[in-house]
């Protein structure tokens, strides 16, 4: 008859005992537990109970899991599965269990013991002690429960004629010890037909002070003489003494009051997504591709106002709020806005300060490159590092810790929650109906219940009162849904939902269909419409595990670029095709009705300003931007040729009047270095000139009936005598006109900013593959049973026995082909314990089979501390 299983005695036994799979979903889930990867699983369980990991795997528990886990901070250890039912659905008399309680409590219970912060069978579920710590009931740290301690632990320094008084009071006989005693009145209160019994002898006054009480804070404060019912309470235990003038409600009594619930409002299942309102999805992806096209144009204009070098950089790094000011005027957007522009061309590595002495912020070389891509594409790339991205513009404006403003570009940015919420917040647009928008109020609900905040906690002071404690003013537990400032991850999700839209992610609220490829689901599908549709599994998709085989997952790399691909391929039809034509109005305007072609656009930037931008961008010809034409080497007739090749309606006449006159006068005057000097066929033109009392400052004199000398540079003396209404050119040392075009200044080389993670990384497949083996190899060697001869070797210390004998031994085993248990120390002085099958021994070294890294292996003999022989059917 075959043995019944054992009962795990301890966490690392409840680990021997799982598979790889179960232990990679483990060191998935937390990563932390294998940076450096342990030696043995017993190393691993206590580094899964260490305080720092245990709060890390908490705070990462969705609200039903973690009150589980919370009620079993307040139950027996080990707690049945039935006590732990009970705590969470209710034991009363006229208590029906919730049925979406009792079917998602299994799936609960199972994602702790997935986190190793539950071990142990159904029978006996034992929280890890940290864990237990944590959440149980104290008077430093409340429950989130809202309980107190038990009879037990309230009334551990209390004198034993004192309880006994108490035993006495409840109609119980004395025993002849406190700790019976004790175990006696805690039966009472966990006796339900008794305990209804004591309390109907109780005065209205005193129900109505544990009906206050019942829910938390178990705390409260009374005088040093309490009134008649406080005092009937003392009494009997139902309320203990913690502290002079403190006192609180036991466990048991609170417990029997709520019904047996360890918690007022149990959440089994998450908030529904609620919507706002629902559209076609034709409308959604043409409105999102608008959306996109504005979102290219505006990075684009961005960067072209910092072609010449952008504003300089703050000594603590980042953009002044002056500077964030005119970019913000430039683009024609709030502040704000502006921020989250400047931060998204940051995060793709299209912009970097140039790092030269007077630091610049300026486009990188990958901005040419990008320029070079079909928009589909560069919308792509920008997308997908906006979502990669833990550089946080929303908190521009806010100051740090040490009260320092936060600025756009500058440090201080990064928040590693933010990729996380980002990509949550649109799976969870993407769960619902094609064409259909989420309530930003609803999306951070689910948030919440997701990731349940610290700040969602019991008020832990204790009521004050004269006569008697008094219980918190209702409505302040609610506040975590809706009255609660919001935290950061709630800022995030708020923040997301207007980024994504600004971004043409989503449009009228809803994910387009490019959105959707850009997070790698398939075209019309939900997030989650592969998923179990029972009560127990209407969970989120990132809680509910999936058959998948632990090695391997698909490369994220891979995954990135493949979804990257399809939100382009499924853009670009919506994106408007760019036009090689403008019309040519005569109040010297031109109408681009559309986008252009780059070329065009480039050419147009020049000669014309841009005037009002939308649907179509409007641009005006000035004598200045014409003249600027000139300056850029352009001639009359090219202009002329231009403007003839790429206008859909005639070149109006004041236009090309314009372009005349200008290059006309253009150059008359010869401006070159002296310090600077003027030189005109025209000595009527320089008397004139001379005569002009604006131009003072510039220091003029003349040399000669056509040349002028000038006291300041020639660059201030060509701007001198344009803002005197002439048309001067630059020329050389030779006397050949200077031709000037802006010359776009670049940084070096740069790479985009690396995301900040939030803790260790999680591990890849072929890291998890050999920390597994390391681990089950560490562990095979460290319980191994050895033969005992002479002094025991104490468990987890390596052997140690002398050269000689070790030598021996191992000549020995290569005879006798038995596995060994040594102790070795490598060239960097680190330990480990091995089991190894000799095959060789010469020259100072043995060969063997290393059972830990299951390979065959040459180790040096001096290197070897001690070797003891093993049992025989150990291997």
């Amino acid at each position: 008859m075959p043995r019944a299983r054992r009962s795990p005695r301890s966490l690392a036994e409840a680990l021997r005992g799982r598979d790889d799979r179960s232990l990679a979903a483990l060191l998935r889930a937390r990563p932390d537990l294998i940076t450096p990867v342990p030696t043995d699983l017993t190393q691993l369980a206590t580094r899964a109970g260490t305080r720092a990991s245990v709060v890390r795997a908490l705070e990462r528990l969705d609200r039903f899991a973690l009150q589980s886990a919370q009620a079993l901070a307040v139950a027996s250890d080990p707690a049945p599965y039935g006590e732990l039912l009970g705590l969470m659905a209710g034991t009363g008399a006229d208590d029906t269990p919730d049925p979406a309680v009792v079917a998602a409590l299994p799936h609960a219970v199972r994602t702790l013991r997935d986190q190793a912060l539950v071990w142990g069978p159904d029978s006996r579920l034992r929280l890890v002690r940290t864990a237990r710590e944590l959440l149980a009931p104290s008077p430093q740290h409340p429950s989130p429960t809202g309980l107190g301690p038990t009879v037990g632990e309230a009334t551990a320094g209390m004198s034993p004629g004192r309880v006994q008084e108490i035993v006495t009071a409840v109609g119980l006989p004395r025993t002849h010890d406190s700790v019976s005693a004790v175990a006696s009145l805690s039966g009472l209160f966990a006796d339900g037909p008794r305990m209804a019994a004591l309390l109907g002898t109780a005065p209205a006054e005193a129900l109505d002070v544990l009906t206050r009480l019942v829910w938390g804070p178990p705390y409260g404060q009374v005088t040093a003489n309490p009134a008649p019912h406080l005092r009937w309470l003392l009494d009997r235990g139902l309320l203990l003494p913690t502290a002079p003038g403190t006192v609180v409600i036991p466990r048991e009594v609170a417990l029997h009051l709520r019904g047996g619930r360890a918690h007022r409002a149990v959440e089994p299942v998450p908030p529904p997504v609620e919507a706002a309102g629902t559209h076609r999805p034709q409308v959604v992806d043409a409105t999102a591709a608008g959306q996109a096209y504005t979102a290219l144009a505006t990075v684009e204009e961005l960067l072209k106002d910092w072609d010449e070098g952008g504003p300089a950089v703050l000594r603590a790094g980042g953009l002044s709020v002056r500077d964030l000011k005119r970019t913000a005027v430039a683009l024609d957007v709030p502040e704000p806005v502006a921020a989250f522009w400047v931060e998204l061309a940051y995060a793709a590595g299209l912009l970097a300060s140039d790092g030269e002495a007077d630091e610049r912020y300026a486009a990188t070389p990958a901005y040419d490159a990008w320029l070079e891509l079909p928009p589909a594409e560069r919308w792509a790339g920008l997308a997908s590092a906006w979502l990669a991205a833990t550089r946080t513009p929303g908190v521009v404006g806010e100051r740090d810790a040490k009260e320092r403003t936060l600025s756009a570009l500058g440090p201080g940015l990064d928040r590693s929650a933010a990729p996380e919420v980002r990509h949550r917040v649109l799976t969870l647009l993407a769960g619902l109906p094609e064409g259909t928008s989420a309530t930003s109020d609803s999306v951070i609900a689910r948030l919440r219940w997701e990731r349940p905040t610290r700040a969602a906690q019991p008020p832990s002071q204790p009521s004050q009162a004269a006569q008697g404690p008094q219980a918190p003013k209702q409505g302040r537990a609610p506040q975590a849904q809706g009255g609660q400032p919001d935290d950061l991850r709630a800022r995030l999700a708020r923040w997301t939902l207007s980024e994504a839209e600004s971004l043409g992610i989503t449009g009228r609220g809803a994910l387009s269909s490019h959105g959707r490829a850009l997070l790698g689901l398939p075209p019309g599908t939900a997030a989650t419409a592969d998923l179990p549709e029972t009560p127990g599994d209407k969970l989120p998709a990132h809680h509910v595990p999936t058959p998948a085989a632990p090695f391997p997952s698909p490369d994220p790399v891979v995954e990135r670029t493949v979804a990257e691909a399809r939100a382009a391929r499924l853009l670009a039809p919506l994106l408007p095709e760019p036009l090689d034509h403008v019309l040519l109005q005569a109040d010297l305007t031109a109408v681009a009705p559309g986008p252009l072609r780059r070329p065009l656009a480039d050419m147009l930037g020049v000669v014309a300003d841009v005037e009002s931008k939308g649907g179509a961008t409007v641009y005006r010809f000035t004598p200045g931007s014409v003249r600027r034409a000139l300056d850029a080497g352009q001639a009359a007739s090219d202009l002329h040729d231009f403007l003839t090749a790429h206008s859909r309606t005639p070149v109006p006449q004041p236009l090309a009047y314009l372009i005349d006159d200008v290059a006309r006068r253009h150059g008359h005057l010869r401006i070159g270095a002296a310090s600077a000097y003027v030189r005109c066929d025209d000595d009527a033109m320089l008397s004139e000139i001379l005569a002009d009392k604006r131009s003072q400052g510039l220091g003029l004199r003349r040399l000669a009936p056509t040349v002028l000398a000038a006291q300041a540079d020639p660059a201030a003396l060509l701007e001198g005598l344009r803002a005197m209404g002439y048309a001067p050119a630059a020329e050389s040392a030779e006397g050949d006109v200077l031709i000037t075009r802006a010359l776009a200044h670049r940084t070096p080389a740069r790479t985009a900013p690396e995301p900040v993670p939030d803790g260790p990384p999680a591990p890849d497949d072929t890291l998890l593959a050999a920390a597994i083996r390391a681990i089950r190899a560490g562990d095979l060697a460290s319980t191994a049973p050895r033969r005992t001869s002479g002094t025991p070797v104490p468990s987890g210390t390596l052997p140690r026995t002398s050269s000689a004998e070790t030598l021996a031994t191992m000549q020995a085993a290569v005879l006798t082909g038995e596995a060994l248990w040594i102790g070795y120390v490598n060239a960097e002085g680190s330990a480990s314990q091995r089991v190894i099958a000799p095959v060789r021994v010469e020259g100072g070294f043995v060969t063997a089979y290393d059972h830990t890294a299951d390979e065959v292996r040459t180790f040096p003999l001096h290197r070897i501390t001690g070797v003891a022989e093993l049992a025989d059917d150990s291997i």
